[in-house]
């Protein structure tokens, strides 16, 4: 059933979306993890190899799919806002059919490319094998992936963000249990892991469709509503795929930095790789910001309530901030704590404190243009999220990084604040793009009522 974010209080709108959106986060994470720590168990050096390259690939590619989503939660968020309960129906018939083809063409694409896409991944000769048996069965899979990311776009765009944490924790639960069945018992080593990851999103898929059949969500699909609508299906990608694009090069920027970290030795690339690990935790919460005000500020923005949807991103936003000073603090403390919890070696422990004492701070930037990223993606301006980020990342997180590392060989500090710095200029350009929206009244008007 859908439900109002319209009214009541905005900061318990925020509280009560957002934090099953923050589990879901965290579940999500929980099961990308799965599969590297139970074939460790079980396996050698090589299917664990094959599993963490193969796992890079399904990451970049599921974050682009989660961004490409977005257009749909917006959309629908827009239309639930607006009462327009026929458009919203339209749009959710819609999602499906474009996800649904656009799933099918990748599918064929990715499996015509997969050794390719190994050998880009620079995979080991010891594992390649078994990579290309991972991706393969994972590739498979795609139209799962998508299936699953469509459905949770649409609860969310209707207002229900638990929903989709329970979707994922099916998955979860069944991957570890299939994962242990496969690699455990059955000993499949790598496409174990994988097909385990496949039957789990499959599992999900036909929880999450009978959850939506059963519940009232208030949308009656017709037949119609699955003929492509050029206004509709435009919408979506106007707003989706500057999101898929952004988070697709910023995944190839970590894999860059991490390019560059292994080039100064075995101990340097050790303390990043684990610092990576943690940040990546901890970024859960500028996530679930962005996700959060862009749906929430996407029914406001339908129902023409502007205000409501500038309170969100200023609640959002201090919420991250609060956070990220928080961790940030408690970091320059105990940052060989943290460090220490994933390996003894005393001079990883160093390096990994160095550099995570400098790139925590990243937490606090992060969160401010999160929110506005969210914000921008409401109004279907989320051609600004991409220019913010390609710029951070083209002008000082990668250059930052390799200049640092260049230029100060016995300390990661420098290099972990080429993040901060980064995120530091998408803040400015953020602020300067939201200055220029509130001088443009029209922008408001044009958006009120969705396409």
């Amino acid at each position: 059933m859908e439900k109002n974010l319209t009214t009541g209080s905005v900061f318990k709108n925020i509280a009560f979306f957002s934090l099953p959106y923050l589990l879901s986060y965290f579940l999500q994470t929980l099961y990308g993890m799965a599969d590297l720590f139970i074939i460790g168990q079980f396996e050698g050096v090589d299917s664990i190899t094959a599993v963490s390259v193969g796992s890079q690939v399904m990451h970049m590619l599921t974050v682009m799919i989660v961004g490409l989503a977005m257009g749909s939660t917006v959309t629908i968020g827009r239309a639930v806002g607006a009462r327009q309960t026929r458009q919203a129906s339209l749009t959710v018939g819609n999602t499906v059919t474009l996800f649904m083809g656009l799933s099918a063409v990748v599918t064929v694409l990715l499996l015509i490319l997969v050794k390719p896409i190994a050998a880009v991944m620079s995979t080991p000769p010891e594992a390649f094998s078994e990579t290309v048996a991972y991706l393969t069965i994972c590739f498979i899979g795609i139209p799962f992936i998508t299936a699953y990311n469509i459905i949770s776009s649409i609860f969310r765009g209707l207002g229900d963000s638990k929903s989709p944490m329970y979707f994922i924790a099916v998955a979860c639960a069944a991957n570890i249990a299939l994962d242990y069945l496969f690699i455990g018992v059955f000993h499949l080593g790598a496409a174990g892991a994988a097909l385990g990851t496949t039957l789990a999103q499959t599992i999900s898929v036909i929880f999450a469709l009978t959850v939506m059949i059963k519940r009232k969500t208030g949308i009656a699909l017709k037949k119609d509503d699955f003929k492509p609508q050029a206004g509709t299906m435009g919408q979506m990608l106007k707003i989706g795929v500057p999101v898929a694009l952004q988070d697709g090069f910023i995944q190839i920027a970590f894999i860059v930095i991490t390019v560059i970290a292994n080039r100064r030795g075995l101990n340097d690339a050790a303390a990043v790789g684990i610092v990576e690990k943690f940040i990546s935790m901890v970024f859960l919460v500028p996530s679930t910001m962005l996700s959060a005000v862009s749906a929430l500020s996407a029914q406001n923005i339908g129902a023409g309530k502007h205000d409501r949807a500038a309170d969100t991103l200023r609640y959002a936003i201090l919420i991250a901030v609060g956070f990220g000073v928080t961790v940030s603090i408690i970091i320059q403390f105990a940052g060989s704590s943290v460090v220490g919890m994933f390996t003894d070696d005393a001079k990883v422990i160093v390096l990994g404190d160095q550099y995570l004492r400098a790139y925590i701070w990243d937490c606090v930037f992060a969160g401010i243009h999160f929110s506005f990223s969210g914000y921008f993606c409401a109004y279907g301006l989320s051609g600004i999220s991409f220019l913010h980020n390609v710029l951070s990342i083209v002008c000082v997180r990668v250059p930052g990084a390799f200049l640092a590392s260049k230029y100060f060989a016995d300390t990661l500090y420098p290099m972990g604040l080429a993040a901060p710095g980064g995120s530091l200029l998408s803040v400015v350009v953020c602020v300067i793009a939201f200055l220029w929206m509130k001088k443009n009244p029209r922008i408001f008007n044009e958006k009120e009522n969705p396409a």
